[in-house]
């Protein structure tokens, strides 16, 4: 059983039809590939049966979670060279298989899978880690669902939360600047952030905004300390709501800021002067997007504004085929999904809206990502005892994948201002772009 990083090493370049660009140490200790390289770790052969039984994402992604393959080295660094090998230019984001599926099909590569079976050990499939969602019932995006799903994702912890985000508690994309923009920190781009937002929507005194997915309430919070305005903001998740209203009692705004547990569906109380989605829409699902641009719609007055602040994927030819990675909807996102900006923008516009700015800030999200990954890997020991060392090992992972997948343009995120215009056809924008309305701003 000697040399299993060298069998592991040639099976994956006969697979891959390629040089293997990172390091492999396995359990054994041997090792094999390019000196110098980040090391791929093999700490069991347990992970062998995880990829014999659920080959690919999945079968990888148990195997990470549960700590059988590690990283040694700079993760970005062994992340980007991976992604190399099963992505190409112009993938939509999810893995490039084509040329592996062709790989394994060949006689010589079966014959050498199959030599290398010993090495996994007893052929039994091993449990999934614990953080895995389990099997889900009854179709995607009803009420229930949708909020086991969201509980999913964030009731995790505020504390874990808190370690991750900063003080701002913000769970979006910052907007960055530099030093002398005083804009050089996590806390100032996430600031930045929510007062863009606010400018966007012409926020003023005594407004009334309902925020989507408010989280743990920076953004209603925000609003109402600096814009004067009176804010409703919802979420799905209990421990979200618990947090936000115990931070806005403290602020001295309860009188002007109500969190409700509730589902965008099931809000009566229009209309609202003006409506923010913050990193919301990518919970709401491609057959259920139309229903969600009709109830925004109707939520607003006529000549209100929605800032809707959406991840974005690329488009690929047969959209009908796109699937979530399976990493992400087991264990970061269940039943998440992204869509093109086109179709965004597209879907607003039949539920009524007049589309009038985007912006694409994918670089910023980026930044963000990477400060999120910092502040975890600082507080390492806690943030695990917080959850569980797999819940942190997934959010590792995700985080500094999809602070990649930005940079690489895989994925971005915009910020679309949209307006219920009146049948006079005032909205009410100003005659340049991007010259927001500061309203009453108190900053």
């Amino acid at each position: 059983m000697a040399d299993a990083a060298g069998r592991l090493t040639k099976l994956a370049e006969e697979v891959l039809g390629v040089p293997l660009p990172v390091r492999i140490r396995a359990w054994d200790r041997s090792e094999s590939g390019p000196p110098g390289a980040p090391t791929l770790v093999i700490r069991h052969r347990r992970a062998l049966r995880r990829l014999m039984f659920k080959p690919g994402e999945l079968g990888l992604a148990r195997a990470w979670v549960a700590g059988d393959l590690d990283i040694e080295g700079d993760l970005y660094d062994a992340l980007d060279r991976l992604a190399g090998l099963i992505w190409e230019r112009g993938d939509a984001p999810a893995p490039h298989r084509a040329r592996v599926l062709r790989a394994l099909a060949r006689p010589e590569v079966r014959a050498a899978a199959r030599e290398l079976l010993p090495l996994a050990g007893v052929p039994v499939p091993p449990a999934p880690p614990a953080e895995e969602v389990r099997r889900r019932r009854g179709p995607l995006h009803t009420l229930r669902r949708d909020k086991e799903a969201i509980s999913h994702h964030y009731d995790v912890g505020n504390d874990f939360y808190a370690l991750v985000l900063g003080p701002s508690m913000v769970y979006s994309c910052a907007y960055w600047g530099t030093a002398e923009d005083g804009v050089a920190t996590l806390e100032d781009a996430q600031r930045g952030k929510l007062d863009l937002i606010c400018r966007k929507l012409g926020l003023e005194e005594d407004l009334r905004l309902l925020d989507v997915g408010c989280g743990w309430g920076s953004m209603v919070l925000h609003a109402a300390r600096e814009y004067g305005v009176r804010a409703v903001g919802i979420t799905l998740s209990e421990e979200q709501a618990t947090f936000a209203r115990k931070r806005i009692a403290e602020a001295g705004l309860a009188d002007r800021v109500e969190i409700r547990v509730q589902d965008y569906r099931e809000i009566h109380d229009e209309p609202f002067d003006a409506i923010s989605s913050v990193g919301m829409a990518e919970h709401v699902g491609r057959t259920q997007y139309a229903e969600y641009a009709d109830a925004l719609y109707a939520l607003l007055k006529p000549g209100g504004r929605l800032l809707n602040h959406q991840i974005a994927r690329r488009p690929v030819a047969d959209e009908e085929a796109y699937h979530v990675d399976e990493f992400i909807d087991r264990y970061v996102f269940p039943d998440g999904e992204l869509a093109p900006l086109g179709r965004t923008v597209g879907q607003l516009e039949e539920a009524g809206f007049e589309v009038r700015d985007v912006e694409a800030i994918r670089e910023h999200y980026a930044l963000t990502l990477r400060s999120w990954v910092a502040n975890l890997e600082e507080h390492w020991d806690e943030a695990a005892r917080l959850t569980s060392v797999g819940r942190a090992r997934v959010w590792r992972l995700y985080m500094a994948a999809s602070a990649l997948s930005f940079e690489r343009n895989r994925i971005g995120v915009n910020q679309v201002l949209a307006v219920r215009t009146p049948e006079s056809g005032t909205s009410d924008l100003p005659l340049r772009a991007r010259e927001w309305r500061t309203g009453t701003h108190r900053g």
